[in-house]
């Protein structure tokens, strides 16, 4: 699997927030949704907890949402247009991607930041962990099995 190269600076990170002070209607509306990193969201969080203006943006912008004035960045990330589907996020973890799709799996997953695919990501990690742990207690048990017989102490 070839590694992502990191290009440019992803304008949802974390990392941007202090020297940008700003947020732009697309980041809000993901917060909103649950769609921003876990470091960014916090950020979003503390500046609305000191902003009135920023809040009085957050409840336009949702109430714009909820009366269906939709973008098409909103429905895009709605609908998770870009998500590669669990089978994809499997083959990756499995590495049985071809290198472009890998590539873009791991943006997808780091520059994008999106917590729907990274959950499914965890999870799978988790199962295949699982699945090792069990496979590997069985060929011990197998081993010890097939060689207890010849453990016995002969009288």
């Amino acid at each position: 699997m070839s590694s992502f190269v990191r290009s440019r600076e992803n304008p949802l990170s974390a990392e941007s927030a202090p020297s940008d002070p700003f947020y732009p209607d697309a980041e809000l509306l993901a917060f909103l949704d649950e769609q921003l990193e876990p470091a960014r969201s916090s950020l979003i969080e503390q500046a609305l907890r000191e902003d009135e203006t920023l809040r009085q943006r957050l409840v336009r912008l949702r109430g714009e949402d909820v009366a269906g004035l939709h973008t098409i960045g909103a429905i895009w990330r709605r609908q998770q247009l870009s998500c590669p589907d669990r089978s994809v996020l499997q083959a990756y973890v499995s590495n049985q991607l071809d290198p472009d799709m890998a590539d873009y799996v791991l943006f997808h997953l780091t520059e994008i930041g999106c917590r729907v695919c990274r959950a499914n990501f965890d999870d799978l990690n988790q199962q295949l962990a699982r699945d090792r742990s069990a496979e590997t207690a069985s060929r011990r048990r197998r081993m010890f099995q097939t060689s207890a017989g010849h453990l016995r102490r002969h009288d």
